[in-house]
């Protein structure tokens, strides 16, 4: 079990559920924040989080929730935290300069061979690291959201990254129970979000254009498709559908074509459709202001999909 220690900057969602996974491997970690208030929520939202988990038999490894969350500190000095950790794990918001600012001055407090590591979701490495001493030491590491119970997660080196910080960055995620996928080219958005984004300018053309409603376009993803794609990605999906991929392209790859080139161009997502989205989700979801119960909802589905397929794999 290892004692090392990580720093994380950023104490929202994500710092606290990549927080919570190192640590529950044994790593000590020391979460930086600006605000002592975020740092306090950012405390208690983790013990309440380890103390459902425990309750659904879904705790990471062999650590009680106390030694788990007795292996998380917080600290408002960026030095405390990243002095000695081998590997610094970044989470502010999604916003260039910023990043930019934050790795600036943590760039100026670690060593040669630490792990310089970012959850960006769509900005390039290389755009992020271009001015730092240590940008052959940078790396991205983007979660899926929320990281904990979908534990797929995005590795993208920078062209310079030094080859040791991937292989580290893909074996620490192996052993902390993240599934680490490697995207070998800098392309924006990476592989999750450019899927994603495919689907939404899609559903969002469909519904502007009068063909299904929000409403329906969601059952169509948690009732048809996203059903299977809990199990298996896009690929197996048609390999299992046809006698293998030969066979899928002979019977379906002019159609898909021809479908595709009727897709048309991209549209922002604004104006009429966006309003007519908006309040059909108030009705079927949530009120914004009930949000946060909406989330918890969601979170139970996915922990229960979680225990689930834990079990399965186990069966196989």
């Amino acid at each position: 079990m290892s004692q090392q220690k990580i720093g994380v900057v950023g104490s929202g969602l994500i710092g606290r559920s990549f927080s919570m996974i190192y640590a529950s491997a044994g790593y000590k970690v020391v979460i930086y924040d600006i605000q002592a208030s975020q740092l306090e929520s950012a405390q208690k939202d983790i013990w309440q989080q380890l103390v459902a988990l425990e309750g659904q038999g879904l705790l990471r490894g062999t650590l009680t929730k106390e030694e788990q969350f007795n292996n998380i500190s917080t600290t408002s000095c960026l030095k405390d935290c990243v002095s000695g950790a081998f590997l610094i794990q970044e989470c502010v918001p999604e916003v260039l300069d910023l990043k930019r600012r934050v790795w600036a001055d943590v760039d100026k407090l670690v060593s040669n061979d630490v792990i310089l590591s970012s959850s960006t979701s769509a900005l390039l490495p290389s755009a992020i690291s271009e001015g730092l001493q240590h940008k052959n030491r940078f790396i991205i590491s983007h979660p899926t959201n929320p990281p904990f119970y979908a534990p797929a997660t995005e590795v993208v080196p920078a062209s310079w990254t030094d080859p040791d910080v991937t292989e580290r960055t893909l074996s620490l995620l192996k052993e902390v129970g993240q599934v680490p996928v490697l995207i070998k080219k800098e392309v924006p958005g990476f592989v999750l979000n450019r899927i994603q984004y495919a689907i939404l300018g899609e559903c969002f053309r469909l519904i502007r254009d009068g063909v299904v409603t929000t409403e329906d376009c969601d059952l169509i993803m948690s009732q048809g498709l996203g059903v299977r794609y809990a199990f298996m990605g896009p690929w197996e999906t048609a390999y299992l559908n046809a006698e293998g991929m030969y066979s899928y392209s002979e019977r379906y790859a002019d159609m898909i074509l021809n479908i595709q080139k009727d897709f048309g161009e991209p549209a922002r997502m604004d104006g009429p459709t966006l309003d007519a989205i908006q309040q059909s989700l108030e009705k079927t979801s949530a009120k914004v202001e009930d949000l946060p119960a909406r989330r918890e909802w969601r979170n139970k589905r996915l922990i229960a999909l979680a225990k689930l397929k834990q079990e399965l794999n186990k069966a196989d």
